[in-house]
């Protein structure tokens, strides 16, 4: 999965846009995404700010 490929890189923290999200996981982002946000908890990762204006989404590695 993309995010275990990130964590191995070492990266805490990144930020990838709406249209990056869709292209890994091959749905469109909406406000919908918002609602399974919880579910990256479940992979070590929190979904942090959610910029709907830059269409943007970070992710924070958890321990």
């Amino acid at each position: 999965m993309y995010l275990r490929k990130r964590a191995k890189r070492g990266k805490e923290s990144f930020q990838l846009t709406f249209e990056e999200i869709q292209e890994i996981v091959g749905i469109p982002i909406d406000h919908s995404f918002l609602k399974y946000k919880k579910e990256f908890g479940d992979y070590g990762w929190q979904v942090g700010k959610i910029s709907m204006k830059e269409q943007t989404v970070w992710f924070h590695k958890v321990d």
